[in-house]
């Protein structure tokens, strides 16, 4: 295993590094005045599409998709600390590269399984930048940490499917430019095999019988530039069939492919926030003095520090390893270190941060600083694309399977 970063990747980290230093971090303040002036909190600010302009503009773009025919063909070990690098700001940073959830994880759905036309009419728009997306999966009346729960029925009448049910927590979908919905749901609900009963469809989101209720907020937040995460109810919304993503009961299939890529991606950004908490918490360590000397003398913040970069640098091999081993032996073969990623990074990240809100005092959990948000975004990874003991589950049962 090699890690060395070779040389297409050393200058797109050099790129998007001056990137965030000229372009993003001065945004983020901008970003919140022009979002208070919005007639609606859910319309982007404009200094967003000037930094989704200045990334095209620079190549930095589409960087997420190892598929060169429509994004940068990087592989997974490449995109790794280019990711890291958008972690440190991931309201605007994915975002201004068109490399945020849930439209990446839908563009590679609709590059990988979506027909000619569906490529045209969405998978283009998307990787332009015009449009966003959401992926409507998870449902409030079920566990959905299981998907083969999910209750969403999609019933085939004629050329037509009729879709009805409700979901919760879909990201992106308060988004006034979010178009289309992949929705899934269960086309045979009796079928004998329960991981064939699922399939996925694309429902445009001005669909009649769509009605996106509400915002759901997470720890408080309303995540404005992510899109939101919104309640959304299907009553009897009809698509035409031609509008099915592969074949009927490949749903279930399909969200597995999806969610591997998505995965390590979030545990790259995760990284990155991490990174971020530890400048801060070294800025505020060397600035602020209690009982007679600075933070930074105090031993246990020093503990702090020192455990934190050790936890860093742990898990980016970890990740390392895991895009590596994606790229030369494929997402099941790296079924083990996926799960692993998932299960020790969103927690040491949460920890790590927590550290730091606490080195802050008040300030750490006040709007002055990311901390706070970065918490909620990080902690939330801890049920996202599959809950922790899910995923701890499955890992366990791996492992005993080789003495039984």
């Amino acid at each position: 295993m090699d890690f060395a970063f070779d040389a297409r990747t050393e200058e797109l980290r050099a790129k998007l590094l001056a990137f965030m230093d000229e372009y993003v971090y001065p945004a983020e303040a901008v970003a919140e005045e022009q979002r208070a002036a919005l007639a609606s909190p859910w319309d982007t600010p404009a200094v967003v599409e000037e930094l989704k302009a200045e990334a095209r503009r620079q190549g930095l773009w589409n960087l997420f998709l190892p598929d060169s025919e429509y994004g940068a063909g990087l592989t997974n070990l490449q995109y790794a600390p280019l990711a890291e690098i958008t972690g440190r700001s991931p309201q605007l940073a994915p975002t201004a590269l068109n490399c945020a959830a849930p439209d990446t994880g839908n563009m590679e759905v609709l590059a990988q399984f979506g027909d000619e036309q569906q490529k045209k009419q969405w998978l283009e728009p998307l990787l332009a930048g015009e449009i966003r997306s959401a992926f409507a999966m998870t449902e409030p009346e079920v566990a959905s940490s299981d998907a083969t729960n999910i209750t969403t029925h999609i019933r085939r009448e004629n050329d037509e499917y009729v879709i009805t049910g409700r979901k919760w927590y879909i990201s992106g979908a308060m988004n006034p430019d979010c178009r289309i919905f992949i929705v899934m749901g269960k086309t045979a609900p009796d079928g004998p095999d329960i991981r064939r009963q699922q399939s996925m469809v694309l429902v445009p989101r001005d669909t009649p019988g769509v009605t996106v209720r509400r915002a759901m907020q997470v720890f408080g937040y309303e995540d404005h530039y992510h899109g939101g995460h919104a309640e959304v109810v299907f009553d009897n919304a009809r698509v035409p069939v031609t509008n099915l993503i592969g074949e009927e009961g490949g749903g279930f299939a399909i969200a597995q492919a999806r969610l591997g890529p998505g995965r390590i991606h979030h545990c790259m950004r995760l990284i990155g926030m991490a990174e971020r908490a530890i400048e801060l918490m070294c800025r505020r360590a060397v600035s602020r003095t209690a009982f007679g000397k600075a933070l930074a003398q105090q031993g246990v913040v020093q503990n702090w520090i020192a455990d934190a970069r050790v936890a860093v640098e742990q898990l980016r091999l970890l990740v390392l390893k895991t895009a590596w081993m994606m790229d030369t032996v494929g997402n099941r073969g790296a079924h083990t270190e996926i799960q692993a990623i998932k299960i020790a990074t969103p927690r040491t990240v949460v920890d790590i941060i927590d550290r730091a809100i606490q080195l802050h005092g008040a300030g750490g959990v006040s709007q002055d600083f990311p901390l706070a948000e970065l918490y909620a975004g990080a902690r939330t990874l801890m049920l996202a694309d599959g809950p922790d003991e899910v995923h701890q589950r499955s890992l366990a049962r791996r492992e005993l399977k080789k003495y039984l």
